[in-house]
């Protein structure tokens, strides 16, 4: 088994931000109601124009300039969203040439939801630890603002778009990976869901508006009994406790179900990082959002151990303990 870690980081929201007194003009709706309820004031939201491949190509710009790093030669594009351009070809492929990647270079797009990020950092380190791939760039980045349905105030209070990009590179003196655990429950796929070809699941008609739907009590619920239970999976799969984390990384859907989980896990709230205030929930690039702020903001550093933790449709689930190892930046970076 080689070595992996994360050497870079880039990220990117788009300019236009949609404020919680905006809204109060578009659904019943106030400020007050909002933050009380998730914790979120205001979300980025893309242009007309600017798909899920805009928004990843801006995050790995701001990686490359502010690492000096070249992606030319990755051998390996994941990319994690719910929000493809295309049905068919993949954002990965289109990354690929875009941003002058080889063409020996593998490129696939993963579905997970919220937890894609983590599943695919997962993969990514599968790849490398295996000797199969060497340099992996590793991507969460999500659209969501263009299946929000905005005239349901449930969900178009909380959602956003944006994007996050790591690099994943062998090393034969560490390994950056340590614990990790995934799961998902099936049961519970009609929770939160965009109907397609198929408009029933787990026998169940589904409301087909062609936008994102989501019954937030049930998710709600799942989650905070989940997700303790996961991340003490990746506690006893790395061999430590609770104690020695640094920074607890969990998908930004909603303050209030981070709290709980926080309470439950008997870990301080103020070590929980989270993207959701200025950017909404969304999905696949939260954590890599939240993760590139506490770096920004000089409380991630390198040594430390982040446990991040995705969970979402599906309803899937995923873990992973990290210790990063950045490389030294050269450039600072752009503001978000």
């Amino acid at each position: 088994m080689k070595g992996a870690k994360i050497t870079a980081i880039g990220a990117y929201v788009p300019a236009r931000r949609l404020t919680n007194s905006d809204l109060e003009q578009i659904v019943d709706t106030d400020n007050e109601w909002i933050v009380q309820r998730t914790g979120i004031r205001e979300r980025r939201i893309s242009r007309e124009d600017e798909y899920t491949s805009d928004l990843c190509a801006a995050a790995v710009l701001d990686l490359m300039k502010r690492y000096g790093k070249s992606v030319q030669d990755v051998d390996m594009i994941l990319v994690a969203t719910s929000t493809p351009d295309f049905p068919f070809p993949s954002v990965a492929s289109i990354l690929q040439n875009r941003l002058g990647i080889q063409p020996t270079a593998g490129a696939m797009d993963m579905s997970a939801a919220c937890a894609g990020f983590v599943y695919a950092l997962h993969t990514a380190h599968a790849y490398v630890a295996s000797g199969l791939h060497r340099k992996v760039l590793v991507l969460g980045a999500d659209a969501l603002s263009k299946i929000t349905d905005y005239t349901d105030r449930s969900t178009c209070i909380l959602f956003g778009d944006g994007a996050g990009a790591v690099l994943v590179e062998s090393d034969e003196q560490m390994d950056g990976f340590a614990g990790f655990h995934l799961g998902s429950d099936g049961s519970g796929a009609h929770h939160v869901y965009r109907t397609g070809l198929s408009h029933r699941v787990n026998e169940i008609d589904l409301i087909d508006t062609g936008k994102l739907v989501q019954n937030g009590r049930e998710v709600f619920r799942w989650a905070v009994r989940t997700v303790p239970q996961g991340v003490q999976q990746v506690l006893n799969h790395a061999g430590i406790s609770l104690d020695q984390v640094d920074w607890f990384i969990p998908h930004s859907a909603n303050l209030r179900m981070i709290e709980p989980i926080c309470e439950r896990l008997n870990y301080p709230f103020e070590q929980a990082l989270y993207s959701l205030e200025y950017f909404g929930n969304t999905s696949a690039a939260s954590i890599p959002l939240a993760l590139d702020l506490g770096i920004r903001e000089a409380k991630v550093v390198n040594g430390q151990q982040i446990l991040l933790y995705g969970f979402g449709a599906g309803l899937t689930h995923a873990g992973q303990l990290v210790k990063l190892a950045l490389a030294p930046e050269v450039s600072p970076p752009t503001p978000l």
